[in-house]
């Protein structure tokens, strides 16, 4: 069994980090970013009309091209991630997150864009399903960010973890700290990521765990 803990830029599962954000990315979105603003500079000054010029429509090739490769470059990863996961796994938990709504949000939404959380839970759906695997997709309400995975304490009011860390404890965002005396963790940093994916895990086996906590 294995989980897999998806953030932006990567996915965490029991295996290691899977980077859905190469390097490789960087130079295209760069030229992405450069074909924008000329296109956007182009309709600012000379408004309808900036459409149908020449230089126009070239730049709009261009950027359409980069974005062509991007998306190649991404589906092909998420193929094989998901191929590797169904090859290797019986049962794989993921969360089951609404995109729609996250996509919703100024900050978040480029890089869940980006990073391709709809297609993911996509294809892995229809692999699992092919190859007869067991898909466990944890509840929306499921805090696998705040709870423990070494003792299941939940963290709640001033102790949870946000995007910017805990400002209470000083933590940052991509560390968790268990403050239950009794676990074998306590007062000690995991990553925050890894902690989420072993959280997740646990569902494989206590599937009654799987709703709000």
């Amino acid at each position: 069994a294995t989980a897999v803990d998806v953030n932006v830029g990567h996915f965490d599962y029991t295996g290691g980090r899977m980077n859905v954000l190469p390097k490789k990315l960087d130079k295209i979105y760069g030229k992405i970013k450069h074909y924008q603003r000329q296109l956007a500079k182009k309709q600012f000054k000379n408004g309808e009309a900036a459409c149908e010029s020449e230089n126009y429509l070239k730049t709009k090739a261009k950027l359409q091209a980069c974005y062509r490769k991007a998306s190649n470059i991404q589906n092909d990863l998420m193929q094989k991630f998901t191929t590797e996961l169904v090859n290797n796994y019986d049962k794989i938990v993921i969360e089951n997150l609404s995109v729609k709504g996250m996509l919703m949000s100024h900050v978040a939404s480029k890089g869940v864009h980006r990073s391709m959380f709809g297609k993911f839970k996509q294809f892995l759906t229809y692999k699992c399903d092919w190859y007869g695997k067991e898909l466990i997709l944890a509840n929306k309400l499921y805090p696998s960010t705040q709870r423990c995975a070494a003792c299941g304490n939940v963290k709640k009011g001033d102790d949870k973890i946000t995007l910017y860390g805990n400002k209470k404890h000083g933590t940052k965002h991509n560390e968790y700290v268990c403050y239950n005396q009794k676990c074998p963790n306590y007062n000690k940093v995991v990553d925050r990521d890894k902690n989420a994916m072993l959280s997740l895990l646990a569902l494989t086996e206590h599937p009654e765990l799987n709703h709000a906590l």
